[in-house]
């Protein structure tokens, strides 16, 4: 019998408010399903589950506040048997201690109400289950949710549910989405978000070796290249430099592995997979690095679609644990607007951060001649423990090798 437990998000997690179940006693989950919403500095998070199985009990109660670890469910595996007899595992939750020192967002829990019935019950008769998330998003196109078919356990509606309901059939609030979204988005409490990355941020500069590289990149050829495709591209398909940026950094990373992976605990994991966080900027202040899963597997339309998708979700609080939890690099970018160059604090427990000024028009040789070149200063923070500068150049030099050929991207 395994237990579910309350997810670590970031390094600057201590504890997190359940918000909600999706999921109860008998629901039967496989890996990437939504079971519960988590409420953090950086929002509520739709949480998902990473291994099969049947859930037997749950073992918190929507509005506690846990720590990371504590024991949410107990999930028993596909083929093993449910020892009813078994004893409760660890005291009550509602007895755990939170500690002093957490945000006031987090350090009060509001009264505990009753564990739901499991979801199939809620949804006979009653209201069609579904994410906070999903409720939100619906409410703000004028969607009726009794008409999405839902995709999570037990046929609970999911934020991409509606999202894929949205684009089949066009939103008949849609001209009151800005207004909605110039209120602020419930969950997200500014104060406490800089705060958390405060913390973060200084764990970083305090356990982490930083070393700092940068190197000039003709961007020449991406610029044309990609203003030929835009040019035959309908306006919602056009790509942005940033994807050429996460796309050929994701490539380059074949190359200096030890640049891509977690250290944790002293130990350094490297990462099979490019999983890219994609620093994005809060309207309200405030910077998230949510992850871009697999980015070297996807195509550059889909690692554009990604950034599309998780800049609007990011804004509205909408991210899920993995996204927040699995990246193993980070990619920043300034776009048109920024300086020059930027000098990035490696997120832990990652080992690097690749930035990228922003592209402007330089003087440069080329075969000996001076000519205005596009071009952009791409800038290294990476972790001395794991590689050296060397290794670093090397990664550098390959993102420019990439960006000179992004028909390849």
């Amino acid at each position: 019998m395994g237990l579910f437990v309350m997810p670590s998000l970031g390094a600057d997690m201590e504890v997190g408010k359940l918000v909600e179940w999706l999921v109860g006693p008998g629901s039967a989950v496989k890996r990437g399903d939504i079971v519960a919403v988590v409420e953090t500095q950086k929002g509520a998070i739709e949480i998902e589950i990473f291994e099969p199985g049947t859930v037997v009990e749950l073992l918190a109660e929507p509005d506690q506040v846990l720590p990371v670890g504590a024991p949410l469910a107990r999930i028993r595996a596909p083929g093993e048997f449910d020892v009813k007899s078994s004893p409760a595992v660890g005291p009550p939750m509602a007895k755990l201690p939170v500690p002093d020192t957490l945000p006031q967002l987090l350090a009060q829990a509001a009264p505990s109400r009753p564990v739901p019935a499991p979801t199939a019950a809620r949804a006979a008769g009653g209201p069609k289950p579904s994410s906070p998330a999903a409720r939100q998003r619906a409410a703000e196109a004028g969607l009726d949710l009794t008409t999405v078919e839902g995709s999570g356990p037990g046929g609970a509606v999911l934020l991409s549910d509606v999202e894929r309901c949205l684009a089949v059939t066009p939103s008949p609030a849609a001209p009151m989405r800005a207004a909605t979204a110039s209120k602020g988005k419930p969950g997200i409490d500014m104060v406490e978000m800089r705060k958390a990355i405060a913390a973060a941020m200084s764990r970083a500069k305090r356990e982490i070796p930083h070393y700092y590289l940068s190197h000039e990149v003709d961007l020449q050829r991406a610029s044309d290249w990609m203003g030929a495709q835009n040019a035959i591209r309908a306006p919602g398909a056009r790509l942005l430099m940033g994807a050429l940026f996460v796309k050929a950094t994701a490539h380059a990373l074949a190359k200096v592995p030890e640049l891509n992976g977690r250290n944790e605990n002293g130990i350094f994991t490297a990462s099979e997979r490019v999983n890219a966080g994609l620093a994005i900027a809060m309207r309200g202040g405030g910077l998230i690095a949510p992850a871009i899963m697999e980015a070297d597997q996807s195509s550059l339309d889909q690692v554009m679609d990604a950034m599309r998708g998780l800049v609007v979700r990011t804004r509205a609080g909408r991210l899920r644990n993995a996204e927040l939890t699995l990246g193993t690099i980070t990619v920043s970018s300034m776009g048109e607007s920024g300086v020059d160059a930027l000098l990035g604090v490696i997120y832990p427990p990652q080992v690097a951060l690749v930035g990228f000024g922003a592209p402007r028009v330089r003087p440069m040789i080329v075969d000996g001649t001076l000519v205005p070149h596009v071009a952009v200063t791409a800038t290294l923070a990476a972790d001395h423990r794991v590689s050296d500068g060397r290794r670093g150049a090397l990664l550098l030099t390959e993102i420019e090798r990439r960006l000179q050929e992004p028909e390849t991207l």
